[in-house]
């Protein structure tokens, strides 16, 4: 399996930006999809984003299309994930997860390994 460890996350104002960093290691990058998922307190966990192995298809759902965007560098093993006009309702743990690149990498099952995740809070 490959290890995970995102990094990025912070406090910052509604409206402002952030970049969270997915960085991986172990098994070769380019061998799986990577995800993005989050939670609030009290809330069940939600797929926001994810991005097939080669970077050229990527998925979000819809709260956060136009908003956010993912992208990879599978020479630097890392995944970004790009968060602009954020709002206080994009408050939570931001966890990465990566799976085999064979399933269907827009299917928020799967995920066989997680980082330990990254606060983000969106203050109004």
């Amino acid at each position: 399996q490959v290890q995970l460890v995102e990094s990025g996350g912070g406090l910052v104002q509604a409206g402002g930006s952030l970049s969270l960093s997915c960085a991986a290691s172990g098994r070769t990058f380019s061998s799986y999809a990577v995800g993005w998922f989050r939670q609030a307190p009290g809330k069940e966990r939600e797929f926001v984003a994810a991005i097939n192995w080669s970077g050229i298809s990527t998925y979000y759902v819809d709260s956060v299309k136009g908003r956010f965007t993912i992208s990879r560098d599978n020479a630097k093993n890392t995944v970004l994930l790009q968060m602009n006009s954020l709002k206080p309702e994009d408050t939570a743990v931001y966890y990465c997860a990566a799976k085999d690149r064979r399933r269907s990498f827009s299917d928020s099952t799967g995920f066989g390994s997680w980082g330990q995740g990254t606060q983000v809070t969106v203050s109004s």
